[in-house]
């Protein structure tokens, strides 16, 4: 039923893109489009961009990137930085636009009529000076998997605070393990020293108050009662809740042990639900997701605002074709299958009231309420100098978790280190 809906939907916003170009079958281009592959995403690419090649001429080629961000965007600036005429399109994360805005050309007077249509946080987020960016194709925030039928099964309640989801989490190990059930764990996450581990412990430490890491304002927050607590709590899961490995998971390896059946909570994003719920997946059916915890006393849940846009290289020599594609894929007709294949949380605000979506993929309704609760990363502040800063908040937090050094002191050294960057700019 979904890849029905798909192809009647993606068959027109094809139509639509081919209409608005401006190009020309005679003049057919061989786009080259960069991006992570994560979960289905290279099916899903496909999917959407064979009904665009088909109606225009073009043809697409994806670049396939390293899961990790960290790896791409590094990637990502060694090609700018050479000026690459090679790749057209890049796939870019929210985090990215101050970073890299002068590599991209401006979409402003190609989105005229599309822009509105999305989230006027997520188009902001993409704005810098006055530029837009890049258009956003879909936006992420995390939620709290968790095993209704194990949960169920132990008489235990879905937790709403980390302090809880801790205990629930070793009562339902301890008593599956009792049962013979070795290979459960009681919760997977992004333990690895990426940009991922920044989003995961964000999450801890403000929901526990304490904070951004870096305020809106520029203040350099991180060194608090509170984060200490968020850290001092999270370093207790490896060994004991989290397998000891976590310390080098990222998305794909949490939700390999979800997905397997040997995990009662996952803190993932929403890609993860439609693959969780596929054929060949052994909790199909059995879990469900909720809000992330609050914690430390306090009633604030944290979900990292993630999710990722199409840019066009100021250094493609199709760029006509490249505007028209980037258009496509930012579409409400694109972005409807994609929320429908993939269970990609939409910028397009109508499609939270979809009849189509609200039928076949029911959470995403659901997820608005996490979205709501979206924290951003502190890349507007910090500018060009986010990724150091966010390098340097990982490495803390991972030394933590690995028992090098109290929450303490490593928040310590990190609010030194901060401040020093600060005071070479940002």
């Amino acid at each position: 039923m979904i890849r029905t809906i798909a192809k009647a939907t993606i068959g027109s916003a094809a139509a639509t893109a081919i209409a608005a170009a401006s190009g020309s079958v005679a003049s057919a281009a061989d786009l080259k489009y960069v991006s992570g592959a994560v979960g289905n995403a290279v099916e899903v690419f496909r999917t959407l961009v064979e009904p665009w090649e088909q109606e225009t001429g073009h043809t697409v080629s994806l670049v396939p990137m390293p899961a990790s961000t960290t790896d791409q965007f590094g990637q990502y600036r060694l090609w700018l930085a050479a000026g690459n005429a090679d790749i057209d399109l890049y796939q870019t994360d929210v985090i990215w636009a101050p970073q890299l805005s002068e590599q991209f050309i401006d979409l402003n007077e190609h989105a005229a009529d599309l822009a509105p249509l999305h989230f006027p946080s997520i188009i902001e987020s993409q704005t810098v000076n006055g530029k837009l960016v890049a258009l956003p194709i879909f936006t992420d925030a995390p939620a709290l998997y968790y095993r209704m039928d194990l949960l169920e099964k132990h008489g235990q309640e879905v937790p709403s605070t980390w302090e809880q989801l801790t205990e629930v989490a070793r009562a339902v190990q301890d008593a599956e393990r009792a049962e013979g059930n070795d290979s459960i764990w009681g919760f997977v996450w992004q333990g690895n020293a990426y940009e991922g581990l920044t989003c995961d412990a964000l999450e801890w430490v403000k929901s526990f108050g304490g904070g951004q890491i870096v305020e809106p304002d520029g203040t350099i927050s991180i060194n608090n009662e509170n984060a200490i607590a968020a850290l001092e709590l999270a370093s207790t899961w490896p060994g004991t809740i989290s397998p000891p490995g976590v310390l080098a998971y990222q998305e794909e390896e949490a939700r390999g042990v979800w997905q397997t059946g040997n995990a009662v909570f996952m803190r993932n994003w929403p890609y993860a639900y439609s693959l969780g719920n596929g054929d060949d997946s052994a909790v199909k059916g059995l879990f469900d997701v909720t809000t992330l915890p609050t914690g430390g006393g306090h009633d604030t849940s944290a979900a990292t605002l993630g999710g990722w846009n199409v840019a066009v290289s100021k250094y493609s020599e199709n760029q006509e074709a490249a505007i028209s594609l980037a258009k496509y894929l930012a579409s409400p007709e694109a972005q409807k299958v994609r929320t429908l294949v993939a269970s990609n949380l939409p910028t397009i605000i109508s499609l939270y009231d979809d009849e189509d979506i609200a039928r076949e993929q029911p959470i995403i309704p659901r997820w608005k309420d996490v979205f709501l609760q979206a924290v951003p990363r502190p890349s507007a502040p910090t500018k060009v100098k986010y990724n150091e800063v966010s390098a340097k908040f990982w490495s803390a937090v991972h030394n933590t978790l690995s028992g090098d050094g109290t929450a303490a002191e490593n928040l310590e050294l990190l609010e030194f280190e901060l401040e020093e960057l600060k005071g070479s700019g940002w």
